[in-house]
């Protein structure tokens, strides 16, 4: 069957099902994880938080609460509590999930530094007050509406900056992955999730209309494309 790459899929992930078992969950997230550093997902949201640092936002006489939304196995939360420790700077990290297993997880598999509050709950009934809001490939899972519902609410919360990383829509990679994630022998979820995310992901064009519908110009959100196939908006400092 011939796709259209044109607008964003309906198809549902796996990873989304409520009856998924523990044990499938925690090694489809250990498989995320890999498929994460090979495909160097976090880069661009670790740049961010090093821009904000070199034009001194960080300089506060506390520890950056920093909040990853959808937070999953804490990858990306190990990534930036590793990239603090390396700089010097003081950081209160929390992973918020929807997921009643994602919290367990990710507690599992912290190494090194002071673990993260983990919280389980929907991002839209859960306060998300910090200085700094990160969320990485996420934003697919959601509606169209409620994207433009979480930009409205990030940039509400968020008291230095918000940086939303996600998937471009382009066949290069919906089938370029397949054949990776084949080759990989990465799991089940893995494998048939991968593509759905891809085809339910974004262009640049989708989030100009979207950051348009949640009040925001394109000079207090920037909207870049990143290597490999990731779309990033980003929230200047305030």
């Amino acid at each position: 069957m011939r796709r259209d790459f044109s607008v964003r899929s309906g198809e549902a992930e796996l990873m989304d099902g409520l009856d998924t078992a523990y044990e499938v969950f925690r090694d489809c997230l250990t498989d995320l994880g890999r498929v994460n550093r090979l495909t160097l997902a976090h880069r661009p949201t670790i740049a961010y938080l090093e821009t904000l640092r070199g034009i001194g936002a960080f300089d506060l006489d506390r520890p950056v609460e920093i909040l990853d939304i959808g937070s999953g196995g804490g990858d990306l939360l190990r990534r930036i509590s590793g990239w603090a420790a390396r700089r010097g700077v003081p950081v209160a990290l929390t992973g918020l999930d929807l997921s009643p297993w994602s919290a367990r997880a990710a507690s599992e598999a912290w190494r090194g530094g002071p673990e993260p509050r983990w919280v389980t709950g929907d991002v839209f009934d859960h306060p998300c007050a910090a200085d700094v809001i990160v969320t990485s490939l996420v934003t697919h899972h959601l509606t169209d509406a409620e994207i433009v519902r979480l930009l409205a609410r990030m940039d509400a919360e968020a008291r230095v900056g918000w940086f939303v990383n996600d998937l471009h829509r382009h066949p290069l990679a919906f089938h370029g992955f397949r054949v990776l994630a084949a080759m990989m022998g990465w799991h089940p979820f893995v494998r048939h999730d991968g593509p759905v995310s891809i085809a339910r992901a974004f262009t640049v064009e989708d989030w100009r209309r979207y950051r348009a519908l949640a009040g925001l110009s394109p000079h207090e959100a920037r909207i870049a494309r990143r290597f490999p196939f990731r779309i990033c908006v980003s929230r200047e400092p305030k």
